[in-house]
């Protein structure tokens, strides 16, 4: 069984939904979920689910290899569930197509630094866009930028708001993101 460690930042509605799924299956086990906000949502979600939630700061994760050498014993996969610092180059040497990340948007569009959230949504109904989606992805060094595993689609009208954007991601988010996880280890299972 592969070992999963997943970083969240806010409330962590996807941490939640894939320990959840993980739960019922042979594939894999969620470990730890490491989180940079000590404010964040997702403790509370992790102690009602019973997984270990530690909160780390800039210098572990990027000027010591705290965080690293957790991830070395703890991981077979990192998974970004609502996480916005960039990976350092670090990790994802250590971790080839083994760091996945949702993204809110159609990337190539709305990606990159500050990207994220309501900021997406916002962006995509000033821009008049008829459609919008999520993009699961492989990380690299760069915010956004690493190849594309999975994008669903859905259909946006002239009465969204940033609001109801973010409801019809939200839902795709739920359905497609722990599924695509299992799909990926599948098929890159040694």
């Amino acid at each position: 069984m592969k070992r999963i460690v997943i970083f969240a930042s806010g409330s962590g509605s996807n941490a939640e939904n894939i320990i959840k799924f993980f739960n019922h299956t042979k594939t894999a086990t969620v470990t730890n979920v490491l989180c940079n906000n000590e404010h964040a949502k997702v403790f509370d979600r992790c102690k009602r689910l019973e997984i270990n939630c530690l909160h780390f700061n800039k210098d572990d994760f990027s000027a010591t290899n705290k965080i690293l050498n957790l991830l070395k014993n703890e991981a077979d996969y990192v998974i970004l569930a609502g996480f916005l610092w960039r990976i350092p180059q670090k990790i994802v040497a250590a971790f080839p197509n083994k760091i996945i990340n949702i993204h809110p948007a159609l990337l190539p569009k709305y990606g990159g630094k500050g990207m994220y959230g309501m900021h997406v949504h916002i962006a995509v109904k000033e821009n008049n866009e008829s459609e919008t989606g999520i993009t699961i992805h492989y990380v690299n060094e760069n915010y956004d930028e690493g190849a594309i595993i999975f994008q669903a689609k859905t259909q946006l009208n002239e009465q969204d708001t940033p609001e109801t954007i973010a409801e019809k991601i939200h839902l795709l988010e739920q359905r497609y993101f722990p599924k695509v996880i299992e799909e990926v280890i599948l098929s890159t299972n040694e």
